[in-house]
């Protein structure tokens, strides 16, 4: 089946304290977006990547391609008002069957295994959605009061979240709706059914000064 990638980026510089997006910040010599698409690219050769940016940093991105002479091939198409409408922003660059993956571009970390086991997944099952467990304890929050909750039963998302193409392109039809945190979210509202495969720990999310520097630690491991 074919297959697509559509890479969000869309972020900004705030918890990071840098006027730079944090998708373009320096991560092992590149900007951590390049590593993102890289690995993408490693892990299915053949994979037609779309990256999403906001319009006004597509000229920026243009530079650092030239600048870093990077040249796995891929298309930019614009972001929308919310991630919601970027990723259906993505899709319309998609064909209507296949297999897609919604990548953060900010989780450069992901493996080539983690990327196959998340299509494979949607191949089979049509969908793949990489989750940890969680390990911390957990407390719900209710005005001044806060109680204990139970971590039995409960998962975090990742991304890449796989889905077949001719399923998920018309659940992005749906008027927006702010339950919508996620892609799996979308597909489940159309009435489709999410299959959980595992994700990996390491697969973090680069937010915080602090994420970037695991980052780079944990790939001066690798």
């Amino acid at each position: 089946m074919k297959k697509y990638a559509v890479i969000v980026a869309g972020g900004k510089g705030a918890r990071m304290q840098s006027d730079l997006p944090k998708q373009f910040l320096t991560l092992a010599g590149k900007p951590v977006l390049m590593h993102t698409i890289a690995q993408f690219f490693n892990a299915i050769p053949s994979c037609e990547i779309i990256l999403v940016l906001p319009e006004s940093q597509q000229g920026f991105w243009a530079n650092l391609c030239l600048e870093y002479t990077f040249s796995i091939p891929h298309k930019v198409v614009s972001g929308g008002e919310t991630r919601f409408h970027s990723v259906k922003n993505g899709l319309k660059a998609c064909g209507n069957d296949g297999i897609v993956g919604i990548h953060d571009g900010v989780r450069p970390l992901i493996s080539k295994t983690m990327i196959q086991r998340c299509y494979a997944s949607a191949e089979k099952h049509q969908s793949g959605l990489p989750v940890v467990p969680i390990t911390q304890s957990l407390r719900k929050v209710d005005g001044d009061k806060n109680a204990a909750m139970s971590r039995e039963g409960v998962v975090a998302v990742q991304t890449p979240q796989c889905f077949d193409l001719s399923l998920l392109k018309p659940s992005f039809e749906a008027h927006y709706q702010e339950s919508f945190t996620d892609d799996a979210t979308v597909f489940e509202h159309a009435g489709h059914t999410i299959k959980l495969v595992a994700g990996e720990e390491t697969n973090l999310k680069i937010t915080t000064p602090a994420d970037l520097a695991i980052a780079e630690a944990i790939l001066a491991l690798r």
